[in-house]
């Protein structure tokens, strides 16, 4: 995908979220990487930008060390971003896009207690598609351990033979990874969909394992 293509689909993703209540006021953000043909880098929403009104053309390109090559200011989360490409593509090479947003019952989650994974394997889709979540704790946003402690995550679920593509940042978000855009996006929905059903309904009880067992051998479930 070219740098224009890139631009075009991070705002029409990034507005599809705001409009649907996934971010709110100036939360949130959405990255793509560049390949080496397209000059490398990243393009990233800038710092306190509305992601339901963005401009292509002012969304910051960064180059590979971060530094800002034109546009407006980049995303006070671009050192979580650079983090996760780094650690995720080692597991899934083609990760080319990130998310973050602040949905609301993810978050929710969180507010109930520290908690290693944001939630169990309880239905078939969220295993499917998303898998293990694990919860970064809260430090404020933008801060250097949070990309430590992503970076480390993502590497340990990638030996165990599970590789991640979301966490939960405790207090403030999910952040999603994928091939697209738009894969990043369904990501981020059906974990918010799962995170809602397990606040309606309080106590969950998971899938059994050999449900899940079911699930990676039929659909290559990572979890």
């Amino acid at each position: 995908m070219n740098e224009t293509r890139a631009r075009e689909e991070i705002c029409r993703v990034a507005k599809s979220l705001f409009e649907r209540g996934y971010v709110h006021a100036t939360a949130g953000n959405v990255s793509m990487r560049l390949e080496a043909e397209q000059g490398g880098g990243f393009v990233i929403t800038p710092t306190d930008a509305c992601l339901g009104f963005l401009d292509p053309a002012r969304l910051a390109r960064v180059d590979e060390q971060g530094r800002l090559v034109s546009g407006d200011p980049a995303s006070k989360t671009l050192a979580l971003h650079r983090r996760i490409y780094a650690a995720a593509r080692a597991f899934d090479p083609g990760t080319c896009t990130i998310i973050h947003t602040h949905s609301t019952h993810a978050v929710a989650l969180t507010l109930r207690g520290a908690r290693a994974e944001l939630l169990p394997p309880i239905t078939p889709y969220f295993v499917m598609k998303v898998g293990h979540v694990p919860v970064i704790p809260y430090a404020r946003p933008g801060a250097p351990e949070v990309a430590d402690a992503a970076a480390v995550a993502i590497e340990r679920h990638g030996r165990e033979g599970a590789p991640i593509r979301a966490l939960m940042l405790a207090r403030l978000g999910p952040v999603a990874w994928h091939g697209s855009p738009a894969a990043a996006m369904a990501v981020i929905e059906e974990l918010e969909e799962t995170a809602r059903l397990a606040v309606l309904a309080g106590e969950v009880e998971p899938l059994a394992p050999d449900a899940i067992d079911e699930l990676k051998r039929s659909f290559g479930a990572r979890w």
